[in-house]
């Protein structure tokens, strides 16, 4: 984990013999083997022709097949839908829902390139692929809109609202940012779909300063199982509207576009990219948390730090393992200094002065590119855990997992492994826990321990790096873990993941759950429900 980039997939341990990524792909293989056997071809070419003609019905044997079904973490390619349609319009969504339906079949949307990290948005039924609907429509506010200068920036607040196909994703919305200012907080991902992320909660460089993705949300048209369209939003749908804005996807239907609340910037924000060798994890650690703590309710700053290392050897190991932390400041950069002033004052001098360097003022577009950094490829596992102000990591724990993290076992993987924790507060703490599905309101980091391994890499390797994870986890939290984990980080091992993703909130989204999908027709291991 080089740049402590979030990885896929929680995990436990895995015995060496086993074949973990056929395990992973059996774990969320619907039994629909013989169902999709059954499907004739005249039912098939009754599916296309239902069809707009702006998408397209692929089958195992089509040329276009093999792209659209491989899922983006590896872990999961062994999971064939029996077909994919590449959905053009919200017409194709609903006809594809109904033929499935009367098939027998399950239809999963998907709607980047399948980074669900428990692979939920795989499927041996019918895969409903929106890449194609990539619309961006922005309405700009009429009238007067408040604007404030945070320092070196000028912030217009709800400048407009931006309607975004299903399709999108984190990286489409950039050009938005570097041509014209609007901005919606995403996550740094660019390859990962809006759709799931806003679905889910969706954190980034910005939640802070304007809350989470799904608290910018004001509508969203969805497909139900019934094919019935709706448009939720606090007028029209209400309990739907609120379930959608943390309840994760393919709970309650599938969703084609999503209407959010934007702003305008102007001017420049501080950015900071700091480093340190292993030997200082224990100051760094204790010290970015003490910061974070201390600046939960400044919502114009922000803070992702984390441990990671790379490569073969024990060697390489060893010598890549680091501390690091990114992040970025709504105001002047003298501010920004004295904030991360306790961290530039650690380290060997040669440290410190690269990172007293690393601070500098950059366009809102430059620091989204530079915050980006993409889910590792290949095959990778992660695991996660939501932190408060009670139980962030003392020295005993960040003693454990950096010693855990030189006994990686390595990889072809150049991303990686270890953890990145993520701040909160700001705006998404001022926001109650029951006014939407989200409920981890209350919380000030969330972290992600993650392991990645190369498509090439044997059965061994895997499994070693899924056996390590589990060891890691356990060495960060000895005993056990912090009650709640991020739904939007799905792990498949996690027992009671309805307390650790919804909390008190559970309750409500199985009764929206059961009016708006009373037979369960989208479901998956840890669907609402289940």
């Amino acid at each position: 984990m080089r740049t402590g980039t979030l990885g896929a997939l929680g995990a436990g341990a895995v015995a060496m013999t086993a074949a973990p990524d056929a395990v992973a792909a059996a774990a969320v293989t619907e039994t629909v083997t013989e169902t999709a056997e059954r499907v004739s071809q005249r039912d098939w070419k009754r599916l296309a022709a239902s069809l707009s003609p702006g998408a397209t019905l692929y089958r195992p044997a089509n040329s276009g097949y093999p792209p659209l079904a491989i899922p983006f973490n590896h872990r999961y390619a062994g999971i064939h839908p029996a077909g994919i349609v590449a959905c053009a319009t919200t017409r194709d969504v609903r006809e594809s829902i109904r033929w499935a339906r009367a098939v027998g079949l399950p239809a999963v949307p998907r709607s980047g390139l399948g980074h669900n990290y428990a692979g939920y948005s795989a499927t041996t039924g019918l895969l409903l692929n929106m890449s194609r609907m990539k619309n961006i429509v922005t309405t700009p506010l009429r009238g007067a809109a408040r604007s404030r200068a945070y320092g070196p920036i000028k912030v217009v607040h709800g400048a407009g609202t931006v309607t975004v196909g299903a399709g999108v994703t984190n990286g489409d919305l950039h050009p938005l940012l570097e041509e014209q200012g609007i901005f919606v907080p995403t996550g740094r991902c660019p390859t990962v779909g809006v759709a799931g992320l806003v679905l889910g909660g969706g954190i980034g460089f910005s939640d802070k300063m304007f809350g989470l993705t799904c608290d910018r949300l004001v509508a969203t048209t969805v497909v139900l199982a019934s094919g019935r369209v709706v448009e939720a939003s606090a007028a029209s749908e209400p309990d739907l509207f609120w379930a959608c804005r943390g309840g994760a996807g393919n709970n309650f239907g599938v969703h084609t576009s999503f209407t959010f609340q934007y702003e305008r910037f102007q001017g420049d924000v501080g950015f900071y990219r700091l480093g340190w060798s292993l030997d200082s994890v224990l100051p760094v650690m204790a010290t970015a948390q003490r910061i974070a703590q201390e600046t939960s309710d400044n919502k114009r700053f922000h803070l992702r730090l984390g441990i990671g290392t790379h490569g073969r050897t024990r060697n390489q190991i060893r010598t890549n393992a680091g501390v690091n932390a990114i992040g970025q400041y709504y105001g002047p950069l003298d501010e920004l200094r004295a904030v991360l002033a306790p961290l530039l004052a650690i380290g060997t001098a040669d440290e410190r002065a690269r990172n007293c360097a690393a601070l500098r003022e950059v366009t809102p577009a430059e620091a989204s590119t530079l915050l980006s950094a993409t889910t590792p490829v290949e095959k990778f596992a992660s695991k996660s855990a939501v932190l408060n102000s009670r139980t962030t990591l003392t020295e005993r724990q960040v003693s454990a997992a950096a010693q855990q993290l030189l006994d990686w076992p390595g990889s072809g993987n150049p991303e990686g492994a270890g953890f990145a924790m993520f701040a909160l507060g700001g705006e998404i703490n001022r926001v109650p826990r029951r006014a939407t599905a989200f409920v981890h309101r209350d919380d000030l980091f969330i972290l992600a321990a993650e392991t990645s391994w190369a498509d090439y890499d044997s059965p061994e390797v895997a499994a070693a790096n899924l056996h390590w994870l589990h060891d890691f986890y356990d060495a960060l939290f000895p005993g056990a873990p912090p009650e709640h984990s991020y739904q939007n980080f799905p792990d498949p091992k996690l027992r009671d993941w309805r307390e650790a993703y919804y909390g008190v909130n559970y309750p409500r989204l199985v009764r929206v759950k059961r009016k708006y999908d009373p037979t369960g027709f989208f479901r998956y291991p840890q669907a609402i429900g289940s």
